[in-house]
């Protein structure tokens, strides 16, 4: 009886996390395999080479903090884990740093948007 309780327990405490996506961290090289590439992966870094071409969305996903490097821009709309929006105009050559977030986008422009992305692994 004490095993069917926990095993209850457990499938609740997954459904449970599944009606909050935003708390589970998703890998985004997982999660968007078809959008982001997988360059570098050491102990210090990850790079990833991301493309989003005009109308593709991203699935959930987090990083922790990271650089990004625009190779070709256009129109993105971020959507945060709380349900916020904010669209960018995103530039060749624009370089950002961003803290730790769970968020996914969309290419609301008609461009293919290329960028550069690292993760920072272990930064002391």
């Amino acid at each position: 009886m004490r095993t069917s309780k926990m095993f209850v327990s457990g499938v609740a405490a997954l459904l449970l996390l599944g009606s909050f996506p935003a708390l589970v961290a998703q890998d985004p090289a997982v999660v968007n395999a078809s959008t982001i590439k997988v360059r570098i992966d050491n102990n210090k870094v990850r790079v990833f080479d991301a493309m989003l071409k005009p109308g593709d969305k991203e699935k959930l996903h987090s990083h922790p903090a990271y650089v990004f490097y625009v190779i070709d821009g256009g129109k993105i709309r971020n959507h945060a884990a709380d349900g916020k929006t904010t669209d960018v105009e995103l530039k060749a050559g624009d370089v950002a740093f961003r803290d730790p977030l769970t968020h996914w986008a969309e290419n609301i422009g008609d461009t293919t948007v290329h960028v550069l992305l690292v993760e920072v692994k272990n930064p002391s």
